[in-house]
């Protein structure tokens, strides 16, 4: 979902036709939200697997690294994209402002977990 999320259809949207930035932006805050909740959702399933589980010690870390950085998208980055969003709907037509630092963290953050639940996934099969 992230892959899918993150780094096709976010930036995807904006080159489809007749997709102004204020309606890429409206989608984009309706599938991330959308995102969100099933990624918080999945990483409550995985916290009580582990500690129901007691998997491998490194399963354990992986999975806490990868709710972490949810945590800290959520509470941190999250906000920041939002009102950065709400600053470039509210700002005259045609104005540009400066590339948000938080968009380059989100963008961090995402390919931190997705390596993350890579490795996380590869471990749990092999293991």
């Amino acid at each position: 979902m992230v892959l899918a999320i993150s780094f096709l259809e976010a930036p995807l949207k904006f080159r489809a036709p007749g997709v102004t930035i204020p309606i890429g932006l409206g989608i984009g805050r309706l599938v991330f939200r959308a995102l969100n909740i099933a990624e918080v959702l999945l990483a409550a399933g995985v916290v009580v697997t582990v500690v129901v589980g007691r998997p491998a010690t490194a399963v354990t870390v992986l999975a806490a690294v990868a709710v972490v950085v949810l945590i800290g998208q959520l509470g941190a980055v999250r906000p920041a994209l939002n009102r950065r969003t709400d600053r470039v709907l509210a700002a005259p037509e045609g104005t540009e402002l400066p590339r948000s630092r938080a968009h380059f963290l989100y963008i961090a953050t995402e390919t931190v977990k997705v390596l993350v639940l890579l490795v996380l996934g590869i471990l749990t099969v092999a293991g």
